[in-house]
Parts: structure tokens; C-alpha cells; sequence
């Protein structure tokens, strides 16, 4: 029998800066979209949300801005939510752990 797991390791770049969302429960979580180059040899990229409910993580994450190179590792969930146009659901990737790789060398600021 094969094993089955739900492991995502993503490492990429952010393509916006972490944004708090406030769910209707009154919890709140942490967004954060990285930007993953494809392996396969073909052009393009592909981008995926994940997700930061950890304080920890949420802590790390304003620090984070875009083009920084982070490394995600998490699962892949399906969260469902209802709006005023009916039920929705979206994919994301579950943030069990998350850090910074690389930080964009931004100008010095003036004085």
C-alpha cells in the first residue's frame, strides 16, 4: 500500500506584501501570495496563497515585504465561507512553518 501525505514545501518570492483578513468568525489570519518559478522547464510561473494562523507565524510575517524569498512548508486545504453571492471555497496552502530566505536589498533611506 502507498503511503499518502499532504505536504506542500514552496519557496518563492512574495508578489505582495502579508495582509491581515479578519474571517466573520472575528478570527484572524495572516495571507501571504509567493510566486514559484516553474520546474518542468516551461516559461511562466505559478502563484499560490498561503495562509498564516500561528501568532508566530503572523509575527514573521509582518516583517515581510514584497519580492523577499521566503520558504513555506504547510498542507493544502480547502476552506469554505459564505458570502452575499452564495457559498465559496478557495484553495490554500495551511502554513505549519514559514521563514524568510532572502530579504529584497532595498535603497537606504534618506535622512
Amino acid at each position: 500500500m502507498v503511503a499518502v501525505t499532504n505536504e506542500v514545501v514552496l519557496q518563492g518570492r512574495i508578489s505582495r506584501p502579508p495582509e491581515p483578513k479578519v474571517l466573520p468568525s472575528g478570527d484572524t489570519v495572516w495571507v501571504v501570495r509567493v510566486v514559484v518559478p516553474r520546474a518542468d522547464g516551461r516559461a511562466g510561473a505559478d502563484w499560490f496563497d498561503c495562509a498564516l494562523w500561528s501568532g508566530r507565524l503572523r509575527r514573521s510575517a509582518r516583517g515581510w515585504a514584497t519580492d523577499d524569498v521566503v520558504r513555506v512548508e504547510g498542507v493544502l486545504r480547502r476552506r469554505f465561507y459564505r458570502t452575499a453571492a452564495g457559498p465559496r471555497s478557495v484553495v490554500e496552502v495551511e502554513a505549519t512553518g514559514a521563514r524568510l530566505v532572502r530579504r529584497l536589498t532595498r535603497p537606504a533611506r534618506r535622512a
